[in-house]
């Protein structure tokens, strides 16, 4: 197979915002019906002790890539869904995580009110690190004591 150059992609704006995903530094570079693609640099204040991917940088990153899969299109130019909440999730860790993550997210199953998702990141050799399957709840708004909270973006 020959040699293909690197061709620089740029990132995708995400379809709603999420204040932690912005200050992880996450960038969306797919965004297909039922599938999504998310890269992280991984920085210093990112890791643990042993200098590599923080646990919970790694679910986090499952988490939205898995959530943007399930409110992904059901169709090439369908529309996305509506915004989900995670209902349960499964992760497994394989290996450390160093470098430039990417997170591939997929759409398994979809309900109208169900999501079955799952979810690999690799690290910037392309080593599988950590892989989990999850559950997401299709939802308009929020119910936070006894109010209905709204997502940031109103035309979601």
């Amino acid at each position: 197979m020959p040699d293909v150059p690197d061709v620089p992609v740029t990132a995708l704006d995400f379809q709603v915002q999420i204040p932690f995903v912005e200050l992880l530094g996450m960038e969306l570079m797919r965004f297909e019906p039922g599938e999504a693609e998310i890269h992280l640099d991984l920085r210093q204040e990112l890791t643990n002790s042993w200098g590599v991917a923080h646990g919970g940088v790694t679910m986090t990153l499952l988490d939205v890539v898995m959530a943007h899969a399930a409110r992904s299109p059901r169709e090439a130019g369908g529309e996305t869904q509506p915004g989900v909440v995670t209902i349960e999730m499964k992760t497994s860790f394989m290996r450390p995580g160093l470098g430039r993550l990417v997170a591939t997210g997929k759409r398994l199953h979809g309900t109208v009110s169900l999501a079955f998702c799952e979810g690999y990141v690799h690290d910037a050799q392309g080593v599988l690190m950590a892989h989990a399957s999850g559950t997401f709840k299709y939802m308009k708004g929020l119910p936070v004591g006894g109010r209905r909270v709204q997502k940031l973006n109103a035309s979601d």
